[in-house]
């Protein structure tokens, strides 16, 4: 089996994987391998064709295939190497990466440094239960958005919209745009689980009704979708009889949550995260097995493709740190020697990302990107250093869509020499 040679070999060609090459060649590592299983870089973005996208990075609104294209432009100006249409089947947790495509084959990889980058996949009906034969015109979000905006094709003119993330949204009004009736959109939660500009321009705009707090309860139609039947749900989720609402229509639509992509991930032996399902990391994006990083959608779902692309920086710039100690024949840093401080969500707070900082390697400051469980008001983000609270910052609403973002500074936390753990927590005054 042919076997190739490379510094840093990332595994995707999206957003992430993009921007995490780029840096990694400003900081010096050279040879560097992008893997992309489909037939062009950009991932996902290729597909958003709506715009929204570069706010932040770039200080002027772009579509999503504007926005890849820039990354993508800079891959190739700067030369840096990129297989397509290329599948990894496995890595190895001394960082062998075999991979497969049509042109070469099967070959392997060896590889200093590896940045996971796969992105994310959307939540089948499947794992939903609905009861109801198994017609056509059922889509996810996502694969409905390819069909319109890549291959040309309306998947049906009268759409029902099961879940209110930001691909349901988007194609609420996209799928109006050409010329399909949207009936409803409804969401199994007490909230939306998109941003509220997205409820605003793509529903409110439209006159296509949310209901929150709702299911689809049945699916009518053998050969094709004639109609679905949605109802109210208590707190537990369970529908309550006597709400039924009946809706004629040939499309099912299901924007029901995504799932980062870590089938590689549990192949290598990367510990997990059972809030997230990305790979648990520390204040370098270093998973738990040395040397492979991981960002962007695989490591948690984001809400904005411009923090992707920061954060996919980070774990290039840090993987191509991790490089150089290898090139050096240097120990990778000490691990028992670290002073390692553990990062813990409480009180409506969901999870952090990182979820542990080693105050040695951080920057001189560092990011800490979180969710909320909950839509809550008026309420306080705190951060203590063991009991110490050395942050409080009043947010008027704080929700699930949004994700949320507080900055630590290194020389804060070098004061504490001893602190073991940092608490992020919502609290009322």
């Amino acid at each position: 089996m042919k076997q190739l040679i490379y510094d840093i070999v990332i595994v995707g060609g999206g957003p992430a994987g993009l921007a995490a090459a780029i840096e990694a060649l400003k900081e010096g590592v050279e040879r560097i391998l992008i893997i992309e299983r489909d037939r062009e870089l950009g991932g996902i973005l290729n597909q958003c064709i709506h715009n929204g996208f570069g706010l932040h990075t770039f200080k002027e609104e772009l579509t999503g295939p504007e926005y890849a294209q820039r990354f993508m432009e800079e891959v190739k100006e700067k030369h840096i190497e990129y297989k397509l249409n290329t599948m990894v089947m496995d890595i190895t947790p001394n960082k062998v990466v075999t991979a497969m495509n049509t042109l070469e084959g099967m070959f392997e990889i060896e590889a200093k440094a590896i940045i996971l980058a796969m992105g994310c996949r959307e939540r089948s009906r499947g794992a939903l239960n609905i009861p109801g034969y198994r017609p056509a015109g059922i889509f996810s979000a996502g694969t409905a958005q390819r069909f319109v905006n890549i291959e040309g094709y309306m998947p049906g003119r009268e759409v029902v919209i099961l879940g209110s993330g930001d691909i349901g949204l988007i194609m609420a009004r996209r799928m109006t745009l050409e010329g399909a009736k949207v009936k409803v959109v409804a969401e199994i939660m007490q909230y939306s689980g998109g941003l509220k500009r997205n409820i605003v321009q793509c529903l409110d705009d439209y006159g296509i009704p949310l209901k929150l707090s709702h299911t689809v309860v049945e699916i009518k139609g053998k050969e094709r979708v004639e109609g679905v039947t949605i109802a109210e749900v208590d707190k537990t989720g369970k529908p309550i009889e006597g709400t039924e609402e009946y809706y004629t229509c040939d499309t099912l639509l299901l924007s029901v949550g995504l799932i980062p992509e870590n089938e590689v991930s549990k192949q290598i032996g990367v510990e997990l995260s059972n809030v997230t399902s990305g790979p648990t990391v520390n204040e370098s994006l270093e998973t738990s097995v040395p040397g492979v990083f991981a960002c962007g959608n695989v490591l948690h779902v984001h809400d904005l493709v411009d923090f992707v692309s920061e954060e996919a920086a980070q774990a290039g710039k840090n993987a191509a740190k991790y490089v150089k100690r290898v090139q050096k024949d240097l120990n990778t840093l000490d691990e028992e020697l670290m002073h390692e401080i553990l990062l813990i969500p409480t009180q409506g707070v969901r999870y952090t990302v990182p979820q542990t900082i080693r105050p040695e390697c951080m920057e001189e400051e560092q990011v800490i990107r979180f969710r909320v469980g909950d839509v809550y008001r008026n309420r306080y983000v705190s951060v203590y250093f063991d009991n110490e609270r050395v942050l409080h910052k009043k947010r008027p609403i704080v929700a699930p869509g949004e994700m949320e973002n507080v900055y630590l500074k290194k020389e804060d936390i070098l004061k504490y020499p001893e602190l073991s753990q940092i608490t992020i927590k919502l609290e009322e005054d």
